[in-house]
């Protein structure tokens, strides 16, 4: 007997039964797929449910696209992307953050959640824990389930005066001995909060002491509206701290399809993630990371557009809904959401179905996002200004 059929034979009778992992079958569905999957496409049904800008890619990046493939770039690349996109992002994140940044500090991704799921494979083991600001997009903690890892989430407040706040003691109290980092997605899907740079500071300073990673989502960065960028970790961390920074071409360039993000990461990280991109994809797409390269060269004032578009939206949003009776809206910072209370609902998913069902509009479930975002409703203003108004309209009997 072959020590494999040796350890079959010894395995428990209902290890022989079982088809997946444990943390694999008790992956939760999507609760915003929940509502989607059956009423996309479906006649009338305005879509607000995904965290996706209406607007097409801008003809420059497409042209990029056409070129490299007119130029036969659709062989394989180096695992962590290819070196003048890398240069090209740690350019981008220099200016951006006004700090040395080298391309050893980058590797490139198949999108934002893909750079989730790979820093979740570097740092995370069975039983560790990783504490995360909540509400919070269901796929940043299921990839640490699914390294079967634990999350606590901490809850952001809302607060009398219109906005959201983040108690940090309560978030350090979160943390102990089987931490290995900390999640904060600023500007948040789905709140709209912005963490402070002196927020940023004070944690960051608490991590390094203990050696626990900060795992900083920034896809959002760009989308604030009240200043020209958000703060973003990467401002105040050295080279070497234990910092791992996700962006995406997703949402400041209207690439959500094209699949392609980024990581910035302690130069000594690179060697890891790229033997981790080997094993999940080889490398990202080689067409689209020559489009990637002038997105970031081209794209600033495409960006600054988007921004005053969604920020105007905003202010339509935040309007029309905080004049409807049931509703309770805090201001959203940055990011493209409306993640609204409403008086009297217990069951957000019941209630989105109703909505989609009934008046025709599409939203996000705040139970999507945790218990802390249950009784809430999240609304993507990355839409038509006329778009938003018709929602709206058909919203206000049903929330009035």
């Amino acid at each position: 007997m072959s020590p494999r059929e040796a350890a079959a034979a010894a395995a428990p009778e209902e290890a022989k039964r079982r088809l997946l992992r444990p943390e694999i079958e008790g992956l939760g569905e999507s609760l915003i797929r929940a509502i989607a999957e059956d009423n996309m496409g479906r006649d009338g049904v305005i879509p607000l449910w995904f965290g996706e800008p209406d607007t097409p890619t801008p003809d420059f990046i497409k042209q990029a696209a056409v070129r490299a493939l007119e130029a036969n770039h659709v062989f394989y690349t180096q695992n962590r992307g290819i070196p003048p996109l890398r240069e090209a992002i740690a350019g981008y994140a220099a200016r951006l953050h006004d700090r040395p940044m080298g391309a050893g500090r980058i590797t490139v991704t198949a999108s934002g959640m893909s750079a989730i799921m790979l820093t979740s494979q570097a740092i995370v083991a069975p039983g560790d824990n990783v504490v995360a600001v909540g509400p919070v997009w269901p796929n940043c903690v299921e990839t640490v389930h699914v390294m079967g890892g634990e999350t606590r989430i901490v809850p952001l407040e809302a607060t009398d005066g219109g906005g959201w706040r983040l108690d940090l003691d309560r978030l350090l109290d979160a943390c102990d001995d089987r931490t290995v980092a900390v999640m904060v997605n600023s500007p948040s899907n789905p709140t709209g909060w912005v963490m402070g740079a002196g927020e940023q500071r004070a944690l960051l300073d608490w991590c390094r002491a203990r050696g626990i990673y900060v795992v900083a989502d920034e896809v959002y960065v760009r989308l604030a509206f009240d200043t020209p960028r958000a703060p973003s970790f990467l401002d105040i961390a050295e080279p070497d701290d234990r910092v791992v920074a996700i962006n995406s071409f997703s949402k400041s360039w209207s690439m959500t399809g094209w699949r392609l993000g980024w990581l910035t990461h302690a130069a000594g990280l690179g060697d890891a993630f790229a033997k981790l991109n080997e094993y999940n994809l080889a490398s990202p797409t080689t067409f689209v990371q020559h489009a990637g390269i002038t997105a970031i060269e081209e794209g600033d004032g495409f960006i600054d557009s988007l921004v005053e578009r969604y920020r105007r939206n905003r202010d339509l949003v935040v309007q029309r809904l905080g004049a409807m009776r049931r509703v309770r809206l805090p201001r959203p910072d940055g990011a493209f959401y409306a993640f609204f209370a409403v008086d009297g609902m217990t069951d957000s998913l019941g209630f989105a179905r109703e909505l989609v069902a009934e008046a025709g509009v599409g939203l996000a479930p705040g139970r999507a996002f945790g218990e802390a975002g249950e009784g809430r409703l999240r609304l993507s203003f990355a839409a038509e200004a006329d778009t938003l108004s018709r929602a709206l309209d058909r919203l206000a009997p049903r929330l009035d």
